[in-house]
């Protein structure tokens, strides 16, 4: 997914803010009459059931008629997984089961109190995952949750695994996809990431930029999850200001498999 901020206004904001990566709290910008359009270049359209643990989000502030957008990932039937940076508005609609996000097969609205936001975030790097609180959901063929890495697993860094990375994020032409792009990546060291940004903290994750594929802007919050075995080891938090040059970055959620516990109960 090679992709690109919906608007000119928050690419050169994040341009401004950071001359190597996009750790952005500015996440594209739609307005909700017109809702999102267009495709992910180089990702590849999902067959329905392919990542039934993604849910689309629409984040909302009180009195506008605009909303961020984002991607979390179930990992309970009453818990969302995010980044930080996607929970900053006063409300989230959250569209489940159908690789059109913004028509999900059901929406529900949850209220900022029921989300929760590392205590460390944003005052210190590799802290960007939050949890969003939800009704509880039945599961089907098209809703699911992702199982979390285990406990033996917690120290492990998963470097060179190919996973599967998720998203509606924006495109070229400043547009949305409204289908669910996915695409395959190979996790790298955090030292071969620091060759590109400088440095990484140790609970960041990054994947190697490969034939274009990036993730960015409306991908944020979304899953990273392994091929074989599936677990979600990454929520999608940054990545090189353009989308063209750089590797993509994640929270690593092995690094917090106690804190998911501790604020959901959630076993690992």
């Amino acid at each position: 997914m090679n992709l690109f901020l919906l608007t000119l206004s928050v690419a050169l904001a994040v341009a401004t803010a950071s001359p190597a990566w996009n750790r952005t709290a500015l996440l594209p910008k739609v307005t909700l009459h017109e809702g999102p359009e267009g495709r992910i270049v180089n990702g590849y359209d999902a067959p329905a059931g392919k990542a039934p643990y993604i849910v689309g989000l629409l984040l909302l502030n009180d009195g506008s008629n605009s909303a961020y957008v984002g991607a979390g990932t179930i990992i309970a039937n009453n818990w969302i997984l995010t980044a930080a940076h996607c929970l900053t508005t006063d409300s989230v609609n959250i569209n489940y089961g159908s690789n059109n996000a913004w028509s999900g097969t059901f929406v529900q609205n949850v209220r900022s109190e029921n989300f929760i936001s590392h205590p460390n975030w944003p005052a210190e790097g590799g802290r960007d995952i939050g949890l969003i609180k939800t009704p509880w959901v039945d599961f089907t063929d098209l809703i699911n949750k992702v199982a979390l890495p285990s406990q033996s697993e917690a120290s492990d860094r998963f470097t060179d695994t190919w996973c599967l990375a998720c998203g509606w994020g924006g495109m070229d032409n400043g547009n949305l996809a409204t289908w669910l792009q996915c695409m395959e990546v190979q996790i790298i060291s955090n030292s071969e990431c620091e060759q590109a940004y400088g440095t990484v903290a140790s609970t960041d994750m990054c994947t190697r930029q490969t034939d274009g594929h990036s993730v960015c802007g409306g991908d944020s919050g979304g899953p990273l999850v392994t091929v074989d075995n599936p677990r979600l080891v990454g929520v999608i938090t940054f990545a090189s200001v353009s989308c063209h040059n750089g590797p993509s970055g994640y929270t690593r959620v092995s690094d917090y498999l106690e804190w998911i516990n501790d604020n959901t109960g959630i076993s690992y």
